[in-house]
């Protein structure tokens, strides 16, 4: 690790402090040495997708390219779990935080933490709703209420005489649910779409199907789904296949993510189109994380570069792609 006792009557007065009961532990996370190796805590969301297992390699593969030290937590879609790792890495003294925020509320505290023990805060793939914004250093994702509006910038291109939409929202209160809905929504004012029924599917495949199983049986005449992300798309396409009908035809299916599955489901047809949002993150997060340790400035926002894709455009993709 970077940060190291500087004298050796401080290594001295930190060892008395630890043998008479303190329960200080130093720099718990390393060697101790000053090697130059950064170590990072990355409290990851869970594995609730396809998208998120991609994202989480991409971190893990990246730190080790880069000789970082990557001290990992899987909060389960638990915003407890995360802040108790959070809080267990500053412990750890670790030199810098990344995580990918449950939800938008609630962190302020522990980023204070964070921010009393001079160690830098990266938010990845999802935003805080904070008025602090020094208790991070840069947020690195997509953005996501342009992801909802090219989703729906394609439909009024192509909706034909469709009207009514259902909507399977992401996590409740996480940033990419609040943005995906408010870009869609926004940018079909004034059409003869208008989105009929939302309901969050948590993101999840299961989520989408139970919840669209529900649609069908509720509301009338569904022309349109539009799911936050491929998973819940998947999930939606298994309750209309078992509903008699023919996803992609009978109902046309708009999605985000762009993952394997969705894009093999895209290339059949059973998804009409979907939203890229780039998992790949690890690369970009080193480069950042290196150099707020280093003490450079950084932008307080970096955007990943994004496209769309129709049927045709998944199968020429798919080949070559990584996730």
């Amino acid at each position: 690790m970077l940060k190291k006792i500087a004298t050796a009557a401080s290594a001295v007065l930190l060892a008395a402090l630890t043998a008479c009961g303190s329960g200080g532990s130093g720099n718990a996370g390393s060697s101790g040495a000053d090697d130059g190796k950064i170590t990072m805590g990355f409290a990851q969301v869970g594995a609730e997708s396809g998208w998120r297992t991609a994202n989480t390699k991409s971190v893990q593969d990246e730190a080790a390219a880069a000789g970082v030290e990557l001290k990992f937590s899987d909060a389960q879609q638990r915003q407890e779990n995360q802040i108790k790792a959070i809080r267990s890495f500053i412990q750890q003294k670790v030199d810098v935080i990344a995580f990918s925020p449950v939800v938008e509320t609630g962190w302020d505290t522990v980023l204070l933490e964070a921010q009393r023990a001079d160690i830098p805060v990266i938010l990845t793939d999802r935003a805080i709703d904070s008025e602090d914004t020094s208790l991070y250093k840069t947020f690195l994702g997509s953005d996501f209420v342009e992801e909802g509006r090219k989703a729906a910038e394609w439909l009024k291109e192509n909706a034909g005489d469709a009207t009514n939409v259902v909507e399977l929202q992401g996590t409740t209160g996480a940033a990419p649910a609040i943005d995906r809905k408010e870009g869609f929504e926004k940018a079909i004012e004034g059409t003869n779409l208008k989105v009929v029924a939302s309901q969050t599917g948590d993101f999840t495949r299961s989520g989408g199907k139970q919840v669209m199983e529900a649609f069908l049986k509720s509301v009338p005449d569904i022309d349109v789904v539009y799911a936050h992300n491929d998973d819940m798309g998947l999930g939606a396409i298994e309750a209309i296949k078992a509903a008699g009908k023919v996803p992609g035809k009978d109902i046309k299916i708009i999605t985000v993510d762009a993952v394997k599955d969705g894009m093999t489901a895209l290339a059949a047809g059973e998804i009409n189109f979907i939203v890229e949002c780039n998992p790949l993150l690890g690369k970009q997060l080193m480069e950042l994380a290196k150099k707020v340790v280093a003490g450079e400035e950084v932008p307080s926002r970096v955007v990943t570069e994004e496209t769309t894709f129709t049927s045709e455009q998944a199968k020429a993709a798919l080949p070559e792609r990584k996730y």
